[in-house]
């Protein structure tokens, strides 16, 4: 049979997650000579062998490559024979960076076994991993991904782990991470201010006030799990950075906890072991059992069970509790010796603040408000926090939300369904911000950041940008950045870029969506958020839009009312119900009944005259800041103390059965659109509230209002525009209620709806948005102070 020389250039996540073993193996089977390795762009095979045989090594590549492998392309060449007769794995070779870094993994369950085996060489040890599990983003230093460019090449494989390494029929043949007792990381407890590092000496357990020396490896783990026994606060190393932990049936630490991180209300993670102990605290249905068992084991968010054993302070007046999986050897060993009791695992660091993950910075910021630090040597070389998701029910199908995207996600690429001219940097927006590179049809949309008004986010944010560019293509010198001029994004996109795409917030969000589905528009997009930059300079935040990924038109919006203060009806939702109440028409000369003890009167009548003249209060369509003004009404909440805290409380304090006939919220017509008008929803909702109904019955009749009137709108605005595709996006849209009811409807009435779910419907999306739109048809403009990039009125360019 004549032998043929084929040569495979394959892209995708395809290394550090066991591919070249895989092919190597792969090769064996079907007889195969020639050779496998690693360069800047993924994985190159070089093959010879009879046609037939070459044939049936390409469709089983693609059909049972590795559990972390996702290959995204495939390009084939030929070569002339060499007269091989072995296949072999060569060592990495340089080249132009364009692979992906395979994002961390959670244990797996033959890493787990191993674990808990003792007759294992590695029972209990806390670094156990292979070629399926284990750090990968969070210890690369640059690629082509070996162990030397790693954090792991502190670490030389004594013999037995260089035989595994070795051994092309072992399961951790080429594993970079590999390391065991002998000759790995290990973990260190140290009480703050010590001294002691995590490569410090090993002595007696330190004490829980903080006096004793260090101890290490076994002793470690059995003091730590002794302190959060009783009721101590640790800081923990994990993965991507610290976490703060203790007993979350301990109202007492949990109380503690809040005042260390100077988080008043806002609700915390909970760890347990497993899928059956995460089934005693919230309902799981298949779906998600499947998200939280899954490789990237996020913290899902899922309806609370009665009685759950957890303090009260956890996660005040919500219906859900944030619930993840140990995910580590550390956190397994840690959570199985406690017999069952849920830990707290949020993370290190005060409010808004990003994660500490190096260890004189968790020392510096984290030492002072716990009692002991578990710390191991194993550096970690990019912050990357927790993700935190949802699964929603769209039509029949229920499918995940993720509402942030960070650790065993990023940095996974999403394709673009066009490409970019030009290596561009998506610059996000201003809160929960992640940056985003492009080339060509190929995203890595960067870890979560947060809010970039914290000067250590900020840097953080900068930080990001220089690992993504060090790691993906050349540092781009386009930038796609939000329309705000005020945002530290967009100051970072004119610093950075010979060139910008200035994208308005709102169309980013819609590109987004229609982008990670594969799609470019037209559709009609019902963006719903806090806050955007409008074309018109006001606060957008309700908007109806029709448009594709290289232009937008405004159909619709939300009836604009006054922000009083600005930023400060942001953080104190009774000044939007004021506005609402003026802008209905209620008259406002005293303070509603529900907010009578929870606002000033002196306050609340100076509000009053500010939003009547005008004064510091901007003009706002904010869907968001219309929830805040019914959350107030209804007496939910008149001062918030994390973003959207009172419309997650609205949602929580809708009674089941109770929601009747909607609020009125008709839509008007002027010579900019369709317009919801709320003003007599805020009005009913005063009427009630002064009337004595129910918070949950109000919550119910808002959310119904909102969920009709936002259906019609889409179905009026679709049909008189000729499209058949409806985008629901924006911050809001993660309310289950608003989301899966107005999708139902849509579909009902035979619109096809999309929502996102590769990265989420919040701000987290918007870089990866304004490569969409810079890939669509944003026309690359000179650098900022040269003016802007494109025309900011959404017409084609």
């Amino acid at each position: 049979m004549e032998v043929q020389g084929r040569r495979l250039r394959i892209r995708g996540i395809v290394q550090g997650v066991g591919f070249r073993p895989f092919v190597y193996g792969l090769a064996r089977r079907f007889g195969l000579a020639g050779t496998v390795w690693n360069d800047g762009e993924g994985v190159v095979v070089e093959l010879e062998g009879p046609a037939e045989d070459l044939d049936r090594f390409a469709a089983a590549l693609h059909g049972a490559a590795p559990p972390l492998a996702r290959i995204d392309a495939v390009e084939a060449g030929t070569f002339a024979p060499r007269g091989g007769d072995v296949f072999r794995i060569a060592h990495s070779r340089e080249g132009r960076k364009a692979t992906m870094v395979a994002p961390d993994a959670a244990t797996c369950a033959d890493c787990l076994a191993e674990l808990f085996d003792p007759a294992d060489r590695r029972y209990r040890y806390p670094f156990i991993n292979c070629t399926h599990c284990g750090p990968r983003f969070s210890i690369v230093i640059d690629v082509p991904y070996d162990r030397e460019r790693t954090t792991m090449a502190a670490f030389e494989m004594c013999p037995a782990c260089l035989d595994e390494y070795e051994d092309p029929g072992d399961r951790r043949f080429h594993a970079q991470p590999n390391a065991c007792p002998a000759c790995g990381p290990r973990i260190t407890l140290a009480a703050p201010g010590s001294g002691v590092g995590a490569d410090g000496p090993g002595g007696a357990a330190p004490s829980r006030g903080g006096s004793g020396a260090a101890c290490t490896g076994d002793a470690a783990l059995e003091a730590a799990v002794a302190a959060l026994r009783e009721g101590a606060l640790l800081a923990i190393k994990g993965l991507g950075g610290y976490h703060l932990a203790c007993r979350a049936d301990d109202g007492d630490v949990v109380a503690r906890l809040r005042r260390a991180k100077v988080r008043a209300e806002k609700p915390f993670a909970l760890m347990v072991a497993d899928l059956r102990h995460a089934g005693e605290l919230v309902e799981v249905d298949a779906e998600e059992a499947k998200l939280l068992g899954g490789p990237a084991a996020p913290i899902l968010l899922a309806r609370r069970r009665p009685g759950a054993a957890v303090a009260a302070a956890l996660a005040p007046r919500c219906r859900e509790l944030g619930v993840m999986l140990a995910y580590t050897p550390l956190h397994h060993l840690l959570l199985a010796d406690l017999d069952g009791i849920p830990l707290v695992m949020t993370s290190g660091n005060r409010s808004d603040e990003p994660i500490a993950y190096e260890d004189d910075e968790a020392e510096a910021r984290l030492g002072p408000m716990v009692d002991l630090l578990l710390t191991h040597d194993r550096v970690i070389r990019t912050r990357v926090e927790d993700s935190v998701a949802r699964v929603v029910s769209i039509g029949r199908r229920r499918r995940p939300m993720l509402l942030r995207r960070s650790r065993g996600y990023a940095p996974a690429s999403i394709p673009l369904p066009v490409p970019l001219l030009r290596p561009t940097l998506g610059c996000g927006a201003e809160r929960k911000t992640a940056c985003a590179i492009g080339v060509d049809t190929t995203t890595w949309v960067g870890p979560h950041v947060g809010d970039l008004r914290d000067y250590d986010a900020l840097r953080s944010y900068r930080e990001s940008i220089a690992r993504m560019a060090r790691l993906f293509p050349p540092d781009p010198r386009v930038a796609a950045r939000d329309a705000h001029p005020e945002y530290l994004s967009t100051k970072e996109a004119a610093a950075r870029g010979e060139a910008t795409v200035v994208v308005q917030h709102h169309h980013a969000h819609l590109a987004a969506c229609l982008a990670e589905h594969g799609e470019v528009g037209p559709a009609l997009g019902a963006v719903f958020d806090g806050a955007g930059y409008g074309l018109d300079g006001s606060v957008w935040g309700g908007e109806f839009l029709l448009g594709d990924l290289a232009s937008f038109r405004r159909v619709g919006r939300l009836w604009p009312v006054r922000m009083p203060g600005g930023d400060a009806a942001v953080r104190e939702p009774w000044r939007m119900a004021c506005a609402w109440l003026i802008a209905s028409g209620v008259d406002v000369s005293a303070v509603p009944k529900r907010l009578a003890d929870l606002v000033d009167a002196a306050r609340w009548r100076g509000v009053a005259r500010m939003t009547h003249a005008g004064v510091r209060s901007p003009t706002t369509t904010s869907v968001g800041r219309l929830f805040d003004a019914v959350a107030a009404l209804a007496g939910v909440r008149a001062e918030v103390s994390y973003e959207g805290q009172a419309a997650i409380e609205l949602e929580a304090a809708i009674r089941s059965g109770s929601a009747g006939d909607g609020y009125p919220l008709p839509a008007l017509e002027d010579a900019e659109g369709l317009l919801l008008d709320a003003r007599p929803t805020v009005a009913a909702v005063a009427r009630d509230a002064d009337e004595g109904v129910d918070t949950g019955s109000i919550a119910a009749r808002f959310h119904t209002a909102m969920t009709v009137a936002t259906a019609r709108a889409c179905q009026v605005l679709a049909r008189a525009h000729g499209v058949a595709t409806v985008v629901l996006s924006g911050g809001v849209f993660q309310n289950v209620r608003l989301l899966e009811g107005v999708a139902a409807r849509l579909q009902a009435a035979g619109l096809r709806v999309l929502v996102p779910s590769a990265l989420p419907p919040n701000d987290g999306g918007i870089a990866y948005g304004q490569l969409a739109v810079a890939a669509g048809g944003g026309r690359v403009g000179a650098a900022d102070h040269a003016g802007a990039a494109h025309r900011l009125d959404g017409g084609p360019r």
